[in-house]
């Protein structure tokens, strides 16, 4: 899959979907707007109850951000995401979670390949060496195991499929047949990636992880449904001429 090489005025699409993150929810958008590449910023509410949607609106006002989107029922991060994607107008698009698990000063790294014409996707990897806050064991099997499960269906060499920061061509993203509403969408859009023949890079990027005392919301659960979701996106495929390029 070939596509042209992006020049310095190349614009990436940062999509913030949060849903209760008034506590770091700020500092991430203005460490965003430090990052020295042209950003559309773009978030999205999903319902929050915490006072998200005010402080979102208020960056807003300030031009800290370019667009919020208001879900008016909670509908999970996949679904946020795909509102994110629909709205976005930038030459690639990321996913930038609320919760300072993800550094922005990374984001020109992510972006190089694609700008350099070499790739579709860039996977930011937390287990290819960069520092990162040491936590839970089985949280690190389990990703290992689902990346694993993924690779073998997908015959890619990933080392973490489940990253937040996948940065991906938008015309390629947005003719991915994605309909996953919440945290299958990791899995998803892996999934179709591949079976797009997308060029796919991984970098090592940094990880700070939260507890769940500092409001982590991923659990054994949501872990179980990822098994289920790489069984059902990579054997059941989407008809259609979406894969053509």
């Amino acid at each position: 899959m070939s596509a042209p090489r992006g020049g310095p005025d190349l614009v990436l699409s940062v999509i913030v979907p949060a849903y209760n993150e008034a506590g770091t929810l700020e500092l991430v958008v203005r460490r965003l707007r430090e990052v020295p590449l042209r950003l559309e910023v773009i978030a999205v509410d999903d319902a929050s109850t915490d006072g998200t949607g005010a402080i979102l609106e208020r960056l807003e006002r300030e031009r800290l951000i370019d667009r919020v989107i208001l879900q008016p029922v909670n509908r999970g991060k996949g679904a946020a995401l795909r509102a994110g994607i629909a709205a976005a107008t930038g030459e690639a698009i990321v996913v930038q979670d609320a919760d300072l698990e993800y550094d922005p000063a990374e984001l020109p790294a992510l972006l190089e390949p694609i700008r350099a014409g070499k790739a579709d996707a860039v996977y930011g990897s937390r287990f290819q060496g960069g520092p990162h806050r040491v936590l839970y064991f089985w949280h690190y099997v389990g990703n290992r195991l689902l990346t694993l499960l993924s690779n073998m269906l997908t015959n890619l060499n990933l080392t973490d499929m489940e990253t937040c920061y996948k940065l991906v061509r938008a015309e390629l993203l947005r003719r991915l047949p994605l309909t996953s509403d919440r945290f299958g969408f990791e899995v998803e859009i892996t999934a179709r990636l591949s079976q797009a023949g997308a060029r796919i890079w991984e970098i090592p990027i940094s990880y700070s992880g939260r507890t769940y005392a500092e409001g982590k919301k991923i659990t054994w659960r949501d872990g179980l449904a990822a098994f289920f979701h790489i069984l059902r996106y990579n054997l059941l495929r989407p008809g259609g001429d979406w894969r053509r390029r």
